[in-house]
């Protein structure tokens, strides 16, 4: 009798589709292992994922506004969770490979930074050889993790991973799909996130948007993800005429009236200053930095490990460091 790994990907035949990628498929790992019994190979991405410590730390990372006061607002890790859900919803309808696209969306900001991307634009400024999450987020699956031995994933893992801000010419339909639902989710959670906060409104909502799409979270998303289900052919993913203009329109709308907004980013201007000294500290005294972070001083230099480290940092953690660095404690003479 076959293992439950062989009657899975027997499975897979009928229930992906002819555009979908099957798990027998795949092109492999980075270092080539045996095969688990139980789990197909992106099942296995899956667990290595969710059980990374740079998974657990995204509770404690910003996505959009900075210690918002209240337990409500989203995280980096309640962003990835509803894009995985939105990712496999879809995948699902249209037969696509919905562990694949699980461990893609699991692991697609791993390398995101503390505070958001307000972290990713400081980072990029200091830093002389640039940082880019999506890249980073690839850099710790493949290098980082497990005290430098990497999750070793698989390669359509690793490429939506990469991939999932710009996407690529070859991307596989289950990559594009995550990327999509990224976008979907963030800009859908940020507007609610935005009238939580009392940045915006519900009757400041643009009537285009409440029109096309309705006045509710759930109402929205399902106006896109059912459209883009009813307009993806032959492996093409994609969204009507009016349902994309639409969406562009709201992209930018959260861009002019959220992203950008002065009282939502007030405190992002203390980010680079923050992110700037960790940075020099680590850089002029490399022997400060975690033993495995001081393997990478070895292999690619102290700016390369000084970016690494303060990139995985929470919220919380840099905030602490910084006070600890750089911040006088009260003392008293006995």
């Amino acid at each position: 009798m076959d293992c439950p790994r062989k009657q899975r990907e027997k499975l897979e035949h009928l229930i992906i589709g002819p555009y979908g990628q099957l798990a027998e498929k795949s092109k492999g790992r980075l270092h080539p292992e045996e095969e688990c019994d139980i789990r197909t190979c992106y099942q296995r991405d899956i667990d290595r994922i969710t059980h990374s410590k740079s998974f657990r730390r995204l509770k404690h990372k910003t996505q959009v506004f900075l210690q918002p006061e209240g337990d409500h607002y989203r995280t980096r890790l309640t962003h990835t969770l509803e894009v995985s859900r939105l990712a496999r919803t879809v995948a699902r309808a249209l037969g696509l490979n919905e562990d694949l696209v699980e461990a893609i969306a699991l692991g697609h900001d791993l390398g995101h930074t503390p505070f958001g991307h307000a972290g990713e634009r400081a980072l990029n400024s200091i830093y002389s050889g640039g940082f880019k999450h999506y890249e980073q987020s690839l850099r710790v699956a493949d290098i980082l993790e497990r005290g430098g031995r990497g999750l070793n994933l698989c390669y359509e893992t690793r490429m939506g991973i990469l991939n999932h801000t710009k996407g690529a010419p070859d991307d596989i339909p289950e990559a594009t799909l995550v990327r999509l639902c990224d976008r979907i989710a963030y800009i859908n959670h940020d507007l609610d996130d935005s009238i939580r906060a009392g940045i915006l409104t519900a009757q400041s909502v643009p009537e285009l948007i409440r029109n096309n799409c309705g006045d509710k979270n759930s109402s929205r998303i399902n106006a896109f993800l059912t459209d883009l289900i009813a307009n993806s052919v032959e492996g093409q993913l994609k969204m009507s005429e009016k349902m994309q203009k639409t969406f562009d329109f709201f992209h930018a709308f959260m861009y002019s009236d959220v992203y950008t907004n002065p009282v939502a980013k007030r405190e992002e201007s203390k980010v680079e200053g923050i992110l700037s000294r960790l940075y020099e500290h680590y850089v002029s005294r490399p022997e400060a930095l975690p033993e495995d972070h001081r393997l990478i001083v070895e292999r690619e230099g102290a700016e390369r490990a000084a970016v690494d480290y303060i990139s995985g940092m929470t919220d919380g953690y840099a905030m602490e460091k910084y006070g600890e660095l750089f911040i006088p404690f009260a003392w008293t003479v006995k």
